[in-house]
């Protein structure tokens, strides 16, 4: 195991939050980038497919035709005490808003805050060799990157793809009457949130952290699939909300029928629930029908994940179909859980 300790402290002990649960609440967010929406188109080469308007998992900018340039960056704080995990963790998470938009990675840069006076430089290397492993993994460069001396550590990549800008899946492309299929199993949240309090190692959250999206991107993109996003901190409902919102539709879904992670729901009646979590839910609720559904269910639903599967507008063969598209409520509901 890599190292993980720096003073007798774990290293998600460094952090305040851990993983893309410390993201800013989605409200606050949509708050804060408001006015950037509809600014003057600049003169230059390439024209803008997908931008700020919907909140999509990356910008696409078509640059000659058939080529389409990909381009995100996400970083965030410890999520597991392993530094190597975690900087696999953090490369596959933001590789993963490229496979979101049906793009395939073609290079990436370090984006890289540390305590240095705090936390030993080795471990600062184990994580940019964990990154460096999952490049690999994917095929893609991975070229310097930036930085910073900061109280808090942190660790992610910027990452430039490219995608066919006539197959690319997007938040705004969802039809009523399509199924909606999830690629892995939700439950991240609660499992990271209890090893962040109590230490204990959950290898299945991990290895769901750590995978590539790459297999259920392309599997998607094979099946006809021109609508998707990626699970990560604003949870199922929270990522759900905004597709539907953008596609003009309502989403069901079958709480039923959506996989978790073994021990998930042991974490949560343990109390292991996060802040951004209970902000994913409270953000949600008002355009929520879920008449019925216990608030455990909906709070795993809301789980605030941390490099999550795909959520894809159509049935992905191999993966479970958790609800369905369905024409727009006249009073605002994007949500109906079941």
């Amino acid at each position: 195991m890599a190292m993980a300790m720096a003073g007798g402290r774990r290293l998600t002990q460094y952090a305040h939050g851990g993983g893309c649960a410390c993201k800013i609440p989605p409200g606050e967010l949509e708050s804060m980038v408001a006015a950037l929406i509809g600014e003057q188109v600049p003169q230059g080469p390439g024209e803008l497919l997908v931008g700020l308007d919907d909140g999509d998992d990356a910008a696409v900018v078509r640059i000659a035709a058939g080529t389409a340039v990909v381009a995100t960056a996400d970083f965030f704080t410890p999520v597991v005490d392993d530094a190597y995990d975690w900087g696999r963790i953090a490369a596959a998470n933001a590789l993963s808003d490229v496979y979101a938009m049906g793009g395939v990675p073609v290079v990436g840069v370090n984006l890289l805050a540390w305590p240095r006076d705090l936390l030993p430089m080795e471990l600062a290397a184990e994580v940019l060799r964990g990154g460096l492993a999952v490049a690999r993994e994917a095929g893609c460069h991975l070229a310097g990157g930036h930085s910073v001396d900061d109280p808090e550590p942190k660790y992610g990549m910027a990452v430039t793809g490219v995608a066919d800008p006539r197959r690319l899946m997007r938040n705004d492309a969802g039809v009523a009457g399509l199924p909606l299929s999830l690629t892995k199993p939700l439950g991240i949240g609660v499992l990271n949130s209890r090893h962040k309090h109590t230490g204990e190692v959950f290898a299945q959250a991990v290895a769901a952290m750590t995978g590539l999206n790459r297999d259920a991107s392309a599997a998607a993109l094979a099946a006809g699939a021109a609508c998707a996003t990626d699970v990560t901190g604003f949870g199922l409902l929270g990522h759900l909300h905004k597709l539907a919102r953008a596609s003009g539709v309502t989403a069901r879904v079958d709480a039923a029928a959506v996989p978790y992670l073994d021990g998930a729901r042991d974490a949560l009646a343990a109390g292991y629930v996060s802040g951004g979590t209970r902000r994913n839910l409270d953000w949600v609720r008002p355009h929520t029908d879920s008449a019925g559904v216990h608030q455990d269910e909906l709070l795993l639903l809301a789980d605030a994940q941390t490099s999550g599967g795909l959520l894809v507008a159509g049935e992905v063969p191999g993966y479970p179909v958790v609800g369905e598209l369905v024409p727009a409520r006249g009073d605002g509901i994007t949500l109906v859980v079941r």
